[in-house]
């Protein structure tokens, strides 16, 4: 699809888009997790009140539990959410389980293409089984992992010669994982303003899915993959090949050499702390977050800088983001449908890029202005070319309880060898895959 211009988009929003006339008297409910992105869709909502008349109510729940909350709600068939932003992850039992309400007749009846989205999107946010094409959400929130520097330390001439002299190359954002390595250890407990520094904050937590986010910015890179073919559940010699332990172990190196300290338990708020209260050189976090960061009284501006994961044997990055989707236990399904459709057009997919919200839509990131847009929106475009995801299956919960398990233990308990915790997330996924009828 040609990219429709940032003027004209902002012309057509000036002139406001129509949409059918609904009874004054509807309402829906929006569940999502509870961050920036959510306020700006909040803000971006009131335009389809405005239009529809259909009032707009939000369910936001922290990260930390939203996935309990959520799937519960789901699971019991409970109709509190009519609109739901589910996890990547969850598309599968969405579709499996009949949570989710299949879009390809509506999709067809309104001139919704798919195909005016990222591939890698619509893969990941809105089809099951994958590479099908069975759609069960629209792309609504593109995401992934990258990482912010303190690019005021990196500029500074003593901090540049120091690290010359100590690694002979300019200090540069790292583009490998070697680099990355040798910047956090460079960075490590070195005063900087009169204060002591670290290196990078990482992802290291247990209870949910942090440090699973985490170690696959590394596995990723070296090589890990989840199955031999796709869809063969053939995971011997590839969860675990020697690429894949490579990466593992430089995780837990970073871990070891770099991190804050009491970086133990680490996700999105903790890293976001950790780099805001100057502790560290890096972080690593979700592109979601990054223009709170961009516009951070402390680290805003040209303080920070942003590039995306490092490679190693080839270029990744841990998917984040999310698709919407109709519940298929509303009452309320018609209006639900209508929000989607709204949501669906290039202007408003335009406007809500411009609120902080991540779309992925043709029309906005083929803009030829869209990479100097914001201060990130070339790395999260380099990023979405090449991310990879978590196991989609109707399972996955209990697929990443495993990997929670066995990388905590090795990374930050300590406990046996890199090879041995891959090798013993095959013998749990092996079972649970066993249980679940596909082995």
């Amino acid at each position: 699809m040609k990219a429709v211009g940032f003027a004209a988009i902002a012309a057509a929003l000036c002139a406001g888009t129509a949409l059918p006339a609904i009874a004054q008297d509807k309402e829906i409910t929006l569940c999502w997790a509870a961050w920036d992105p959510a306020n700006a869709l909040v803000e971006l909502s009131k335009d389809f009140t405005a239009q529809s008349g259909v009032k707009m109510n939000f369910e936001f729940v922290p990260w930390t539990s939203f996935a309990d909350r959520m799937l519960n709600e789901l699971n019991s068939g409970g109709k509190l959410c009519d609109l739901m932003i589910g996890d990547s992850q969850w598309i599968g039992g969405g579709a499996t389980y009949g949570h989710y309400v299949k879009l390809n007749d509506f999709f067809d009846a309104e001139g919704i293409s798919m195909d005016d989205f990222l591939p890698a999107a619509v893969d990941a946010y809105s089809a099951w089984p994958k590479g099908s094409d069975n759609y069960y959400a629209l792309p609504a929130m593109g995401d992934a992992v990258g990482w912010v520097y303190r690019k005021d330390w990196f500029e500074k001439p003593e901090i540049q010669a120091a690290f010359k002299e100590e690694y002979g190359r300019d200090l540069a954002p790292p583009k490998t994982w070697d680099e990355l390595l040798e910047v956090g250890k460079f960075f490590q407990g070195r005063e900087i303003d009169g204060e002591t520094r670290y290196g990078a904050a990482i992802y290291t937590e247990r209870g949910s899915e942090g440090i699973t986010m985490g170690v696959t910015n590394a596995l990723y890179p070296y090589g890990f993959k989840y199955e031999n073919e796709p869809g063969s559940y053939d995971m011997e010699g590839a969860v675990n090949s020697p690429e894949a332990v490579k990466g593992l172990e430089v995780y837990k190196a970073l871990y070891e050499c770099c991190t804050p300290p009491g970086h133990s338990d680490a996700y999105m708020t903790e890293d976001l702390d950790a780099y805001k209260s100057g502790q560290t050189a890096l972080q690593m976090n979700f592109f979601a977050f990054f223009p709170g960061i961009a516009k951070d009284p402390e680290v805003g501006g040209e303080t920070s800088g942003f590039f995306v994961n490092p490679s190693a044997n080839q270029a990744a990055s841990v998917l984040g983001g999310q698709g919407i989707s109709v519940v298929a236990y509303s009452d309320n399904k018609p209006e639900a449908l209508e929000y989607i459709k709204w949501f669906a057009q290039p202007e408003v997919q335009q406007k809500w890029w411009a609120l902080g919200g991540y779309a992925v839509h043709n029309a906005v990131v083929e803009d030829p202005n869209f990479p100097e847009s914001t201060p990130f929106a070339a790395q999260f475009l380099e990023a979405m070319s090449n991310v990879k995801d978590f196991w989609q299956e109707p399972i996955y919960a209990e697929l990443l309880q495993a990997m929670q398990k066995r990388v905590h233990d090795y990374v930050v308990a300590d406990q046996g060898t890199a090879q041995e915790a891959l090798d013993k997330l095959i013998e749990d996924w092996t079972i649970s895959f066993e249980d679940d009828g596909k082995l």
